[in-house]
């Protein structure tokens, strides 16, 4: 695996341009930041327009996007609203991509302002409720905001974030193990 150093409004921006089949995408995020000089993928262009100095970001087109959303039907056509990041243009990015979703429907009913991915740009649907956890899935449950703020101590420590992946992920069996995993964890940590 290789890893890549990239800001939120980097990767954002990566797979829109991805998903518009551009070869990268232009941002003002690294003005005044040091990470250009340890991301050997940030590029320094001129707009043509102003003149102004832009960083350049290569496209991000993945082999496999996995993303959760609310629903889908039984043709495969997908249903999202709230907040949705880029979890449209990282499907539209890549080859294959699979969704996870709360419920499948019969009749998707999307209101004006939710996004609907199509069937031909969704290689498979898998019915996983609660599959954003220990995020959240609008109008399903709330995130677990206590989880975040002990995910900042987690995360800081290669040894403590190792502990917690191999108790929440690589020593449980299936999803359900892991929801159950989680939850005694969050007890267990819950002020008395």
């Amino acid at each position: 695996m290789q890893l890549e150093e990239r800001s939120h409004s980097d990767l954002a921006n990566a797979y829109v341009a991805g998903a518009a089949n551009l070869p990268f995408a232009v941002l003002r995020g690294y003005a005044g930041s040091d990470l250009p000089r340890v991301g050997c993928h940030i590029r320094t262009i001129t707009c043509p327009f102003t003149g102004e100095e832009l960083a350049a970001t290569p496209a991000v087109r993945p082999d496999v996007s996995i993303i959760h959303a609310q629903k889908a039907d039984h043709k495969g056509n997908v249903l999202l609203w709230g907040i949705l990041g880029v979890q449209k243009e990282a499907v539209l990015a890549a080859k294959r991509s699979i969704v996870t979703v709360e419920e499948c429907v019969e009749l998707l009913d999307a209101s004006p302002n939710a996004c609907v991915l199509p069937n031909w740009v969704v290689d498979a649907v898998c019915l996983v409720p609660r599959g954003a956890m220990p995020s959240y899935a609008h109008g399903y449950y709330e995130r677990d905001n206590a989880f975040y703020r002990r995910w900042d101590a987690i995360s800081r420590d290669r040894g403590v974030f190792r502990a917690w992946l191999k108790e929440h992920v690589l020593d449980t069996n299936d999803f359900s193990e892991f929801l159950r995993v989680l939850g005694e964890s969050s007890k267990q940590a819950a002020p008395a």
